[in-house]
Parts: structure tokens; C-alpha cells; sequence
């Protein structure tokens, strides 16, 4: 079979895990891992070790031990108590009340929440807030959806960690490439899809009629006070983070100092967040069975198998095939939109982390090089894309939102305009924003 032929099987292939993904419901990563299988060593002729060998071990670890550990936050109540505080914090500026939402979904992901629990906790509150406070549902819903995915970029946060590991894999795989540091790379996508969601968030509380009324009638519960066992909680979230940035911080500003290089380079999240699942296991803050059952097993899988499957493209030579058309055939300042676009397309209907991510991530180290791109720009590019129309109801975070409505006429309102509102204009205004990014980067 020549190199072209087994190229477009492969891309076809990852088209059809992702279409039979939506489908059936059943997990992307296991078509995926069949696909792998029956290219990879039927038709490539891999050996099955090799190919077992292409499971993501590293990334697998790090999303496993990081969940471990803020799972603990979750089951005994510190993270939602965490969310009613913050809120209620925000009592006295009513007209504001979409950038505290989307400031509390912030903290929540920076400090370890994962998307889906960072939604589950807001989204009921949120949408109560907004009957209260008058205040456009569609806005406030996407105010705590990017909240949600800005924070988690952050490099020790749920999807940061993904991304970082992906970054690394992209570069292993092209080793005469020079890699990027994936740790200030995820910190300057974090601080870029900030940004970009304020901007987001300003053109619905500014651009939305109801938005005029916001503030009268609003009430704010004042929570109760944290229980022991989540003040513990906490303080060991603060000890962690700080233990996890601190050292690599200091590398970031202080290069040439060896000793700090040096633990730098021995502190590794994955890591880290184990020692300090265990410490709070050991102070039986949560139930070890509940932290476990929490951790995002449907994620690992669905990353793991589109893993081996983009291992098997990167073998037949797929992705540098992809690459080298990309740099041919489209302007080289039209690649970020085009990974932006492609991105947000891809994700409509599936996961960022597990699909879109995985399948664009591989082409973007050759890609930079030939082009002159920043590779920093294009991850960027293609993670806030992907992540623009995450809001779409077909998505895991618009279907969550809407789960959250409380009547049947505002959950079919609200999922007309998440479609036809939201998605546009939140696609739109990304690509511009990504536009303007690869030109500054």
C-alpha cells in the first residue's frame, strides 16, 4: 500500500472513530484503539509491542493522580462551599455579575476542579442567579463555560495537564525539532484564553437587551463556614500549588541557577498531586472509594486510544504528510485560523482533550518549523478554538448547562441559542482573536 493511500486510510479512520464516537455514545478511544490495531499491524506490520507501547503512559498518570487528589475537594463539599463564597463575594456589584461568575469558574479550574464539576457545581447556581438577578441565562452560561476552560489551561490544572503532555508527545515525536517549554507555553495559553473569554463575556453583557435590568431583586445567600476537614482541605491545595509552581517559576526567571534547574526538574505534577492524595487519605478527609470512582476514567480512555491511533499515523508517516500540505497549500498567515476553525469544528461535536487535541497537536511542531509560525501561537490557536464551541448544547459542557434548566421551555430557548447564538459568535470572535495572536507571538 503506498504512503498515500495509508495516510488517507488512517485520517479516515480518525473520522470515523470520531463520527462512531457521537453516534453510538460509545467511547472515541475504543474505536480508536481498534483502528490502531487493525492498521497498525495488519496493514503496517507493527509488532503488537510495539504498538501496546504507544499507550500514553505519562498522560494517563498525570490526569489520574491530579484527579485523585482534587477529587478529595469535591467529595467533601470544599469546592462547592469554595464556589457559594466566591459568589457571594460579588454581592455589592450586581451589574458585574457575569465576570464574577466567570472569575469563580476560574479559580475553581486554577485550583484543580475539573471542567465537568467546575460546571455541575456552577451551573444550577448560575442559572438560579440569573432568574433572581435578571440577568441573560445565555450570558450567564457563558460566562462559567469559558471561566471553566480558562482556568483549566493553567499548566497544574485538569486540561492543562493534558495539554502539557500532549505538547510533549508533539515533540517527541519530531525529535530533531528543538521543544518548547510546555509548562510556560500552557501558562501563556491560560492568560490568552483569559482574554479572549472577557472579550467574549463583554459582547454578551453588553450586546444582550435583558442585560439592562441586571441587579434588581438579586439576592446572595451568605454560605456557611468551612468545616474542618475542608479548611484541611485547602490548606493542602495551596501547599501543593505552591510546591508545583514555585520551583519552575523560579527556572522561568532564574535560567542559569543549576540548583533550582535541578529540583525543577524533579518536580513533577503527576507526582506531586500522589504524595498529596495520600496525605489526605491519611487525614481521612474524603472517602477513598468516592475519590476514586470520581476520577474521569471515560477522558483517559478516549485520550489513551486516539493516542495509540495518532502513534500509528506518526509511523506511516501521516502526519508529516499532513504537515507538509498544510505549508503548501494554505497562506501561512491563514494556518492559525485554519487550526482554529478546525478545531472549534472538530469539537462541536467532540472532546477538546480527547480528540481534537490528540489529532492537531502532532502536526503543529513540523509545521512551525517549515512556516516560521511560533508553535506557541498555533497550540493556542487550536486549543481556544476547540474550546469556542464547547458551549455548543451537543458538547459535554452545553448539554450540562442545559441539564441544569429547571423547565422544559428554557432548556429548548436556551439550547436554540446556544446553538445559534453562542456558538457563532464565540467561533467568530476566537478566529479574529487567534489572528491577532499569531501576529504578536
Amino acid at each position: 500500500m503506498s504512503p498515500t493511500v495509508l495516510s488517507l486510510l488512517i485520517i479516515a479512520s480518525i473520522a470515523l472513530a470520531v463520527f462512531l464516537g457521537y453516534k453510538t455514545k460509545i467511547n472515541t478511544g475504543l474505536f480508536c484503539i481498534v483502528f490502531a490495531y487493525a492498521i497498525g499491524c495488519f496493514v503496517m506490520g507493527m509488532s503488537t509491542k510495539n504498538l501496546i507501547a504507544s499507550w500514553p503512559t505519562n498522560t494517563m498518570f498525570v490526569i489520574l493522580a491530579v484527579s485523585l487528589f482534587y477529587n478529595v475537594a469535591a467529595a467533601n463539599g470544599t469546592l462547592e462551599k469554595l464556589s457559594r463564597t466566591l459568589l457571594y463575594a460579588c454581592r455589592s456589584f450586581p451589574g458585574l455579575l457575569p465576570y464574577a461568575l466567570f472569575f469563580v469558574a476560574v479559580i475553581l479550574s486554577i485550583m484543580g476542579a475539573a471542567y465537568f464539576t467546575v460546571l455541575a457545581f456552577l451551573a444550577p447556581i448560575t442559572l438560579l442567579i440569573c432568574e433572581e438577578s435578571k440577568l441573560d441565562k445565555l450570558t450567564g452560561a457563558v460566562a462559567i463555560n469559558a471561566g471553566a476552560l480558562a482556568g483549566g489551561n493553567f499548566p497544574t490544572a485538569a486540561l492543562g495537564v493534558v495539554f502539557r503532555g500532549l505538547m510533549d508527545t508533539a515533540y517527541e515525536n519530531n525529535p530533531q525539532l528543538t521543544p518548547i517549554d510546555s509548562f510556560s507555553s500552557t501558562i501563556m495559553m491560560c492568560g490568552l484564553a483569559i482574554v479572549s473569554s472577557l472579550i467574549v463575556i463583554t459582547v454578551f453583557r453588553f450586546g444582550v437587551k435583558a442585560n439592562r435590568e441586571i441587579g434588581k431583586g438579586v439576592v446572595f445567600t451568605k454560605p456557611d463556614t468551612y468545616d474542618k476537614k475542608q479548611k484541611q482541605t485547602l490548606t493542602l491545595i495551596f501547599v501543593m500549588m505552591a510546591v508545583v509552581l514555585v520551583f519552575p517559576l523560579l527556572k522561568m526567571f532564574l535560567p542559569n541557577v543549576e540548583i533550582i534547574s535541578t529540583i525543577a526538574g524533579k518536580v513533577d505534577v503527576g507526582l506531586v498531586a500522589m504524595v498529596f492524595a495520600t496525605i489526605a487519605l491519611l487525614m481521612n478527609l474524603a472517602p477513598q472509594k468516592e475519590i476514586i470512582a470520581k476520577v474521569p476514567w471515560n477522558t483517559i480512555l478516549m485520550i489513551a486510544g486516539a493516542g495509540m491511533l495518532i502513534a500509528v499515523a506518526v509511523e506511516a508517516g501521516t502526519i508529516q504528510m499532513l504537515s507538509d500540505w498544510i505549508g503548501s497549500n494554505v497562506p501561512t498567515f491563514l494556518i492559525p485560523i485554519a487550526f482554529s476553525l478546525v478545531g472549534a469544528v472538530m469539537s462541536f461535536f467532540s472532546s477538546t482533550t480527547g480528540v481534537v487535541c490528540p489529532a492537531l497537536f502532532p502536526l503543529i511542531p513540523g509545521l512551525a518549523a517549515a512556516t516560521g509560525l511560533s508553535p506557541i501561537a498555533l497550540f493556542a490557536c487550536t486549543v481556544l478554538g476547540a474550546q469556542s464551541s464547547a458551549i455548543s448544547p451537543f458538547s459535554s459542557g452545553g448539554s450540562l448547562i442545559l441539564g441544569s434548566c429547571g423547565k422544559e421551555e428554557d432548556r429548548n430557548t436556551l439550547f436554540n441559542r446556544l446553538l445559534f447564538v453562542a456558538v457563532p459568535i464565540s467561533v467568530g470572535l476566537c478566529a479574529v482573536y487567534n489572528l491577532i495572536v499569531s501576529f504578536i507571538l
